[in-house]
């Protein structure tokens, strides 16, 4: 016996699911069960005869059977450590052959050696389950699990104290008695080739091709969706801050009409639509599956973004009415003059005479906050990563959504040249020079940098963060 037991834990210490092989005489068979009767199938489906036949068995020999895992789970579980998912297996195999199979896939190190080290976090269910309340709950809290000899009932179990401690647990389950877990779980996660029609019914995910790696996949599709929601919102709030402060900052200093209402209204859905739109197609960071989960009472929209968004939203006004301000200080005029500009009666003067007409200076202010808006766009590609790191050209739609706009724009100031004056005319705008365009680079390009060290700052913040935590 000591030899069967030793070499029974020596097929688990392998990986491989060990099944023991038994004879019975058939002298002490049910008659049923001679061959000649060809009645195997009523005596084996009739729960009163198990223990007769099971009972009075002579051990032949045992089986150890190779179940590999599938290839890239190893890499999709080192993928979950680096993403802060912690993976439990629960599983009906003995502990020996359950730390083996962890081992192979990654869910414990290699150096851990399969023993009944309980601190190692394997466990049998019922000796999990024996430890006080308080200890089980702190085991759950701390690294990845694997608990063996597990009964259906368990799954429930753990996932009730996994969410009693603030966690959110996605369950994996394919029979008929996983279905009360995945119902239980935040994440019911049923299988579609193996998996019962009760668990698929009783899941909120059906995986289709039963592979873990499909769990993890979906994982960073999430977060890069959410990411895209957040590259959408930081574009249009930037923009719209830039927008709002450009006009309330125009009226303050007691300027001109910065734009009509049509000017606005072109930006708004001609220039800030099309980008916006795109940003929900940009890839993945390089960095997503680095990041730990977000708390679940984090918002979308943080202190900590809005600050940032309105930091840049502040610049794109400022620089709209800097490159506005300017083209009349180009022009002789001084700031007095300009912010008394309603009391110029003589319209004959040179100093009162350039408020008369108003399109070539609204048309450069126009055209520095659309591209400053469009560039800020390019910026968004990646809410956290630099620029330098995640391209544009990423994310072809961008491109798209940036160039169509700005085609647009050109074909408007430049209307005259393509045969179509009365676009200009009816927007209130005109062609720019070489010069102005001069004055439009030198004001929209520092979004760029400004964006750059916002990201950069917040990104040493979060790594701070991290760190303390």
């Amino acid at each position: 016996r000591q030899q069967i037991d030793k070499s029974i834990a020596s097929i688990g210490d392998r990986a491989l699911r060990c099944i023991g092989l038994a004879k019975k005489d058939g002298s002490s068979l049910d008659p049923r069960l001679w061959k000649e009767h060809q009645q195997y199938n009523d005596c084996l489906k009739d729960p009163n005869t198990f223990a007769e036949i099971e009972s009075d068995l002579t051990f032949i020999g045992m089986v150890g059977i190779k179940d590999p895992a599938r290839e890239g789970v190893a890499e999709s579980i080192e993928l979950c450590k680096r993403a802060g998912i912690r993976v439990i297996m629960i599983t009906g195999d003995a502990k020996a052959t359950a730390i083996a199979i962890a081992k192979d896939v990654g869910i414990f190190e290699d150096n851990l050696h399969p023993s009944t080290d309980n601190s190692q976090g394997a466990f049998e269910g019922r000796e999990f389950f024996a430890l006080p309340e308080s200890q089980q709950l702190d085991i759950l809290r701390t690294g990845n699990l694997v608990i063996c000899r597990a009964e259906p009932s368990d799954k429930q179990r753990l996932v009730k104290m996994l969410q009693s401690i603030g966690e959110i647990p996605a369950m994996t389950g394919d029979g008929v008695n996983d279905a009360p877990a995945l119902q239980q779980a935040s994440i019911g996660v049923a299988m579609g080739i193996s998996g019962t029609d009760v668990a698929k019914e009783a899941a909120d995910m059906v995986l289709v091709d039963d592979n873990f790696s499909t769990i993890v996949d979906a994982v960073e599709e999430g977060r890069c969706i959410y990411a895209n929601m957040q590259a959408f919102i930081n574009f249009l709030i930037t923009c719209n801050i830039g927008e709002v402060i450009s006009v309330f900052l125009a009226a303050i200093l007691g300027l001109p009409q910065l734009f009509s209402p049509l000017m606005l209204l072109w930006c708004n859905l001609a220039t800030d639509g099309p980008p916006a739109t795109a940003l929900g197609f940009n890839p993945p960071d390089p960095g997503l599956m680095n990041q730990k989960p977000r708390p679940t009472s984090e918002k979308i929209l943080t202190p900590a973004l809005l600050l940032r968004y309105t930091a840049a939203g502040l610049y794109i006004g400022i620089a709209t009415v800097a490159v506005y301000v300017s083209y009349f200080f180009d022009h002789g005029v001084t700031f007095q003059e300009l912010s008394t500009w309603s009391s110029c009666a003589d319209t004959s003067s040179t100093t009162c005479s350039i408020f008369t007409d108003l399109a070539a200076p609204q048309t450069l202010a126009l055209t520095t906050l659309v591209t400053t808006e469009l560039l800020k766009a390019l910026c968004t590609v990646s809410v956290d990563s630099s620029i330098l790191t995640v391209y544009p050209w990423q994310n072809p739609w961008l491109i798209l959504g940036v160039l169509v706009p700005f085609g647009l724009n050109l074909a408007i100031i430049y209307s005259e040249s393509l045969g179509i004056p009365a676009l200009g005319e009816s927007f209130g705008l005109v062609p720019l020079q070489l010069e102005d365009w001069g004055h439009v680079l030198m004001w929209s390009i520092p979004i760029i940098f400004i964006d750059e060290a916002l990201k950069y700052v917040f990104r040493r913040k979060n790594v701070t963060a991290v760190r303390e935590g």
